[in-house]
């Protein structure tokens, strides 16, 4: 078997060179301060827009907000980090560097797959060894997965590379990019595509359960999002070090080294308008300022149902947001164990013994499951200054349906639920687990209700399914108010770092051209 490949990143891509005169004297607001949110105001500065980030909680990062407990650091939220080029793009928008503020450290395996019978699969990106992987589920499937790949890389291109950071505005452009999606199958699931490439179930749990780190429900979700399979494949998989806080930190520091205002624990309480224009923002403290641009990176309902809660427009289109399929929220046990974990990698799937009925449970049924799939991360085997010497820090983290379809008292299940997620991970990893605890607490639905303003405690927003993609998703820009616009995961593309930081991209181009400052000829 060859050594492992570590991760490597192409080339920047370009970018388009700006002259800051085209915007003297323009102002914007971004609302909510997380991936999509810094993103978008670091090009909104960039460009010489006077650019103010206005965030409700004490600290920056929306979902990835962090705690520092007893020693030890837990990540509220991703902890992947795949394509950095998008963000280094960021830093190369006025010829900085990311590293200046950020290092990443390449993660290897990417992650360990493990199902209840003490099969384990590392998945990674170097072939050899990864062929040996699949060796050991079906030698048969080898093949197999060379034409997955090939699926994976056109769907990368058609998917990612040319609409990953294009905004749909109207249903022609949606109409426009069909032909290409259609040729690709995307009606079909991810899950149907990878069945139709490999025979071993495993290996298609392994090949599909993707879409769950965005929202999706493998057996649903669009087959365009096999496409993270070859994300992942050239970009790699990373972590920051200190967390993906000092990712958030790192774009923050970025952000006002070029000019830019951070507004923290001040909640935005009403967007303001005249006529068909956003005029003011107006906070808790009341504070209450005027902007050219108004852009959302808080949850999409909350947007429209309480930000713009004064219009026509916000009550309408709050209404029929209602109706749309929200992704499942997420339950999160945090926890810091005394000894070390080398045999723990930093990222793992425990399978539990059902996987589409488990789905089933979560994304139609609306009932807590017996049984559970679970994502444990344990970032101080990469990165031991996460916690206190000889400590270890993780992260266990469930899927569970909202809070519209599982209505149960999280102050009363969620300690039992919390119980059974540790003994299962004693019983398949620590046995001792509860003996070495140190520290622990968790993170429910109605957390992220609380806390995020999240729509029935969707950790995710808009489900990522074909309907509700593109042009039918949150526009980039608003349609009735001309100068709001929206970013984040309920926009295009959906959630994910690389998606929302695209989303920032397509939000970005449609404001500065809105924004320029028209010359006469």
């Amino acid at each position: 078997m060859t050594a492992p490949t570590l991760p490597t990143t192409p080339p920047l891509r370009k970018q388009q060179a700006i002259d800051p005169a085209r915007y003297e004297g323009r102002s914007a607001c971004v609302i909510g301060s997380g991936f999509g949110g810094m993103a978008l105001a670091i090009r909104l500065q960039s460009a010489g827009i006077a650019t103010t980030v206005v965030e409700a909680r004490d600290k920056p990062g929306g979902r990835a907000y962090f705690w520092e407990k007893d020693g030890f650091t837990f990540d509220a939220g991703p902890t992947v980090v795949t394509d950095p080029d998008c963000l280094r793009e960021l830093w190369d928008l006025t010829g900085h560097d990311m590293a200046e503020d950020v290092e990443l450290m390449p993660v290897m395996p990417f992650y360990r797959l493990n199902w209840p019978d003490g099969t384990n699969f590392d998945y990674s990106n170097d072939e050899a060894s990864l062929n040996a992987e699949i060796a050991k589920l079906n030698p048969e499937d080898i093949a197999g997965y060379q034409r997955f790949l090939e699926y994976s890389e056109g769907v990368y291109r058609e998917g990612y590379l040319k609409l990953g950071t294009v905004p749909f505005l109207d249903f022609k452009s949606m109409l426009k990019a069909a032909p290409a999606l259609v040729k690709k199958q995307a009606w079909r699931s991810v899950y149907s595509m990878v069945s139709s490439f490999v025979k071993s179930e495993k290996l298609r749990e392994a090949l599909s359960f993707h879409t769950l780190l965005v929202g999706g429900n493998p057996m649903t979700t669009s087959a365009i999002y096999a496409l993270i399979h070859k994300l992942e494949k050239d970009g790699g998989v990373w972590w920051t070090r200190g967390g993906t806080n000092r990712l958030i930190a790192g774009m923050v520091r970025h952000f006002e080294r070029l000019g830019g205002t951070m507004r923290l624990g001040d909640p935005v309480v009403q967007v303001h308008t005249f006529g068909s224009r956003a005029s003011e923002v107006e906070t808790a403290s009341g504070w209450r300022e005027r902007f050219d641009a108004v852009a959302s990176n808080a949850d999409i309902v909350h947007s429209y149902r309480n930000l713009l809660s004064g219009t026509k427009r916000g009550h309408d289109y709050a209404q029929s947001l209602s109706k749309k399929r929200f992704s499942p929220s997420l339950f999160v046990v945090h926890f810091g164990l005394e000894g070390t974990w080398p045999g723990i990698p930093h990222h793992m799937i425990l399978f539990g013994p059902r996987y589409k009925g488990l789905l089933d449970d979560i994304y139609d049924l609306g009932v807590l499951p017996q049984d559970f799939s679970i994502y444990l991360h344990h970032p101080t085997v990469t990165d031991p200054g996460m916690a206190p010497k000889g400590k270890s820090t993780f992260y266990a983290l469930v899927p569970v349906a909202h809070m519209g379809k599982l209505a149960v008292d999280w102050d009363e299940i969620g300690p039992v639920l919390e119980k059974r997620i540790l003994d299962e991970i004693g019983r398949r990893l620590i046995p001792d687990i509860h003996d070495r605890i140190v520290t622990k607490f968790h993170y429910a639905p109605k957390d992220f209700a609380h806390d995020l303003h999240a729509h029935l405690g969707s950790a995710f927003s808009l489900e990522p399914v074909l309907w509700q993609s593109a042009y039918l998703r949150g526009h980039n820009r608003d349609d009735a108010i001309e100068n709001f616009y929206l970013v984040g995961a309920g926009t295009h593309p959906g959630a994910g770092i690389p998606g929302v930081v695209g989303s920032a991209k397509a939000t970005a181009g449609l404001m500065l051209e809105d924004l320029a400052v028209k010359t006469s000829a």
